[in-house]
Formats: C-alpha cells, sequence, structure tokens
C-alpha cells in the first residue's frame, strides 16, 4: 500500500528554509530509550550543560512516569538554571501528566498514537483518540504553561484522519503538533509533500508543526532537513543520532547541513559539538563510528596526494568546513599507499626536519612498500623510525627499496 498517494501536491519546494532553526534535543529521553543505555544524573547535568552553551533551545528531558527517580532527576535539571525549555514526554495518560507536573517543567508533550496499526496493539481506535484528546488537554493546560501533541507513526497514519488530529489540536490551542515518522519509513520527498501539504492546510493557525525522524531506512537526517525546509517550525533530534534500533537524526549533522547545504545562518555555538559528540558517547557506551559525519575520526582525514597538496593550499579544497570549527585538532594527515611527497614534507618541516622534494620521494617509496606490507596506514612514530633507519644507512636519499634495506625498525 502506497501510504503517502492520497497526499495533495500543494505548492512548489521553496528556495531557502524560512527563519531561524528552532531545535529540540531528545537525547535525555529518545535518545536514552536506546537499548542498553542509561545516563545517571551526572552525566544527565553534563550533557544538559553543554547543549545549554551551545545555545539549543528546549531540551525532552525524560519521561517522568517511569520511575520517581526519573521525576527527582528531572526536577533537578529543570531547577539548574538553564537558559532553554524543559520539557516531559507523556503517553495519553492522566497518570503520566500528574507524574510530569511533579518535575516542575513547564512544558509537556501528549504522544498518541494516529496510525491504525498502533492503536490496534493498544486495543484503541481513532474515535478514543478523538474522544480523549481534549480530555487531556485540558487537564494538561491546568498544570503546564506549554502544552504540545505528538502524532506518533504520523507517517503510517491515514492522511484523512492526521489531518482530522491536527485540526482538532489547532482548536484547542496546544503549542504544537509533533508529526512522528515512528519506525522511518519515509523519504525526503514524501516529508516534504505531508509538512507543506499540513502547512498549507495550518496556513492562518499560529500551530506550530514539528518533525520528528528515526533512522530505520538512513535518511532521518535527510528528512529532517526537508520537514524544516517544508515549513516545519522545528525539530528534535539526537546527539549522535542516539536512539531507538537505527537511532534518530542527529543533531550536529541536521546543524551542519542547515548551515552549508540551505545557507541558514546558525545561532549555535557549533565549537563544541566535538565535545559534546565525546561525550554522549561515553555516557551512552556507544562509541563513534569512525566514518561518523562532522565528529567521527575519519571526517578531517586525508591520505591521497593529490587532496593534501591541495589541502595545504587552501583547506576547502577538499574540507567543506574546517575541522576547528565543530571543536577538533583537525586537519589529520595519515600516511600509506596513496600518499605523496608533499605530506611527508609538511610533517616533517612540522618536526624541524629539513627534508628536500628528492628525499620525501625516495621516502615514499619505502612508505607506500611498508603500508602494503602492513595492509593499514603508517603511524607518525613508525614514519619517524623509517626516516631514522634509512638516514642512518645513507647520508643522503637515493630511489632505494624498503626490502633492501636491513632490520628496519
Amino acid at each position: 500500500m502506497n501510504i503517502f498517494k492520497d497526499l495533495p501536491n500543494l505548492y512548489p519546494i521553496p528556495i531557502k528554509m524560512q527563519g531561524r532553526a528552532y531545535l529540540i534535543d531528545t537525547t535525555l529521553r529518545d535518545g536514552e530509550q536506546a537499548p542498553g543505555v542509561v545516563f545517571n544524573l551526572s552525566e544527565k547535568l553534563e550533557i544538559a550543560s553543554l547543549l545549554d552553551k551551545i545555545g539549543i533551545e528546549e531540551l525532552e528531558v525524560g519521561s517522568p512516569f517511569i520511575s520517581d527517580e526519573s521525576v527527582s532527576d528531572i526536577r533537578k535539571i529543570v531547577n539548574a538554571g538553564y537558559n532553554f525549555c524543559s520539557s516531559c514526554w507523556v503517553r495519553a495518560r492522566f497518570s503520566d501528566i500528574d507524574a510530569a507536573a511533579l518535575t516542575g517543567a513547564p512544558a509537556v508533550n501528549i504522544s498518541f498514537p494516529v496510525s491504525d496499526i498502533q492503536l490496534a496493539a493498544l486495543e484503541k481506535d481513532r474515535s478514543w483518540v478523538l474522544k480523549t484528546l481534549p480530555e487531556m488537554v485540558a487537564y494538561a493546560k491546568k498544570r503546564f504553561k506549554y502544552v504540545s501533541l505528538g502524532a506518533q507513526d504520523a507517517s503510517r497514519a491515514h492522511f484523512a484522519f492526521l489531518t482530522d488530529y491536527v485540526k482538532l489540536a489547532d482548536t484547542l490551542n496546544v503549542h504544537r503538533v509533533r508529526i512522528a515518522d515512528t519506525v522511518g519509513c519515509m523519504n525526503p520527498a514524501s516529508v516534504f509533500k505531508l509538512i507543506s501539504s499540513l502547512k498549507y492546510l495550518l496556513k492562518f493557525s499560529k500551530l506550530q508543526l514539528e518533525f520528528h525522524g528515526h533512522n530505520d531506512l538512513g535518511m532521518a537526517n535527510a528528512n529532517t532537513f526537508c520537514a524544516l525546509q517544508a515549513g516545519a517550525n522545528c525539530a528534535s533530534l539526537t546527539v549522535n543520532g542516539l536512539g531507538e534500533r537505527s537511532g534518530n537524526a542527529a543533531l550536529e549533522e541536521v546543524v551542519m547541513a542547515l548551515k552549508y547545504s540551505l545557507g541558514v545562518q546558525m545561532h549555535y555555538d557549533i565549537s563544541k559539538f566535538h565535545e559534546l559528540s565525546i561525550i554522549v558517547a561515553k555516557a551512552s557506551g556507544r562509541e563513534i563510528h569512525y566514518m561518523k559525519p562532522v565528529t567521527g575520526e575519519m571526517a578531517h582525514k586525508h591520505e591521497s596526494g593529490i587532496h593534501i597538496n591541495s589541502i595545504l593550499k587552501n583547506a576547502q579544497t577538499y574540507e567543506l568546513f574546517s575541522a576547528k570549527e565543530v571543536g577538533k585538532a583537525g586537519p589529520a594527515f595519515v600516511f600509506g599507499t596513496h600518499s605523496g611527497s608533499a605530506a611527508l614534507i609538511h610533517f616533517f618541516q612540522k618536526k624541524s626536519i629539513p627534508i628536500c622534494k628528492d628525499d620525501a620521494s625516495s621516502l615514499l617509496i619505502n612508505v607506500k612498500e611498508l603500508a602494503r606490507k602492513l595492509k593499514r596506514n603508517i603511524s607518525e612514530i613508525e614514519l619517524e623510525a623509517l626516516y631514522t633507519s634509512i638516514n642512518r644507512k645513507q647520508k643522503f636519499f637515493k630511489y632505494k627499496k624498503l626490502s633492501d634495506i636491513q632490520n628496519i625498525g
């Protein structure tokens, strides 16, 4: 079944996103829901503090109905004096709203399932949603300054019912509605079509739309990007894309995409992204993949001689943004079968070791042979040892191969 076939195509893609981004970090809620992840209070406060320094507008700080300890932790975050707005995520239950009220958070997000498959699993139906929603909103409005509604599994809901849900939310004057791609089945085109259609229906309304993307098909970042481009007022993300199954849209990656791919003026302190990424990785026990964009180890590493030769003249030739911009030390050069002499000259100049182009070319032959032998890059220590060993045996370099030299270190 094509779940998007009945979405109207209402208006074309805008050239640029309108206004500034408003991002909601849900690392402490949806991120912690990743199997096996448990943050203690000190880790939560450290993550929250750094997100606050970066300038994230809102943090979804937890699900208070889980335990009394969750209520206590959320209350401590709320009372820590941060600038961001603290919000709680709850199910459509009065007891959950009561638990959230105990935290002192000013905002609550009440999640309703809106797809038939989710409703059937809970032994509910669409009429239950439309009947219960006004009761929950009225109850929550007495306890919170901001009340938002979540449309869980909106991506698999019938469009007609989803619009009924959104229109009802609008009549109840809630703050916003979260459009959740709960199982990550959407793609950038369908996201754009859905969000733009809903925005058109709400063109005379103050109701805000939020997009919440999961990464089951590897499209959470792109989907979130397109949702904001299509007119979504905000998006919820997690640091490192931490979350259930394949995770959520990654905060740091979406921010950099908005800046460099869409040209949105960023008001966040992105120089703290690398530090934040490491802190969350350590606290969650989920290592950062070395190929991860923005904060991964390889994001600013280079081996190709052609690339390094150009980077030494102008880093922008092969780097969209500098490593220092996100708080990393790079760029970093590695030495192996694809290296060129320019990288070797640059390396030894930094070590105050003079080396001419001919010497570098001679050494490069040995570097490549050793890398092939080891089936990996050559470390800086190994490179220096190779240089020293060869130089010890000859006063100057000749085009001699590694195999001709005995007892290389």
